[in-house]
């Protein structure tokens, strides 16, 4: 089920609004979850090679908008709620409206990899709460980012540049 839904998220409302990124971001993200069995049995090429015909398929769903500025789609693995999650917005990587340290990378390898090997998904031991501390608000999310926009996107060069910290949840464009 779950390459299915990635393959649907190509297909679903696509909401571009510079002026809006609140709307933005409601719209175009999603939460992908996956049952233990199909965990067990995806490898990390096939959800890998998956969110990239999805990449592809935005891109070209960009293009047919007409819109051209620059926009990324992005992965992540939300591990507190043991999902894989993924969005588009009219923003440049070092722009994501996350609101905590985040790392753009190039390799969605890894991030899949841990939703994959996740053997508790959104459960966190008590023996593990107690050494957390402000450890979590240093360990900074790792983000695989695609250029989708139509100008001239810089999502590859945003790979290496290092983590992003905000203070606050943040909507790219908010003042």
């Amino acid at each position: 089920m779950l390459l299915e839904w990635i393959a649907e998220v190509a297909d679903e409302a696509l909401v571009l609004d510079p002026a809006d990124r609140r709307v933005e971001w409601a719209a175009n993200t999603w939460w992908l979850s996956a049952e233990p069995e199909d965990r067990r049995s995806l490898s990390v090429s096939d959800v890998v090679a998956a969110f990239g015909r999805t990449a592809s398929a935005v891109r070209g769903r960009v293009r047919e908008l007409g819109f051209s500025g620059v926009a990324t789609f992005y992965v992540w693995h939300d591990e507190q709620a043991g999902q894989l999650r993924c969005s588009t917005g009219s923003v440049a990587p070092d722009a994501l409206p996350f609101g905590g340290a985040y790392v753009p990378c190039h390799e969605p390898g890894p991030i899949v990899a841990g939703f994959l090997a996740d053997a508790e998904p959104g459960g966190v031991a008590w023996a593990e709460l107690d050494d957390a501390g402000d450890q979590a608000a240093h360990v900074p999310v790792r983000v695989w980012v695609c250029g989708v926009g139509a100008a001239g996107s810089r999502a590859d060069s945003w790979a290496s540049a290092g983590p992003y910290a905000e203070s606050r949840p943040h909507y790219p464009g908010e003042s």
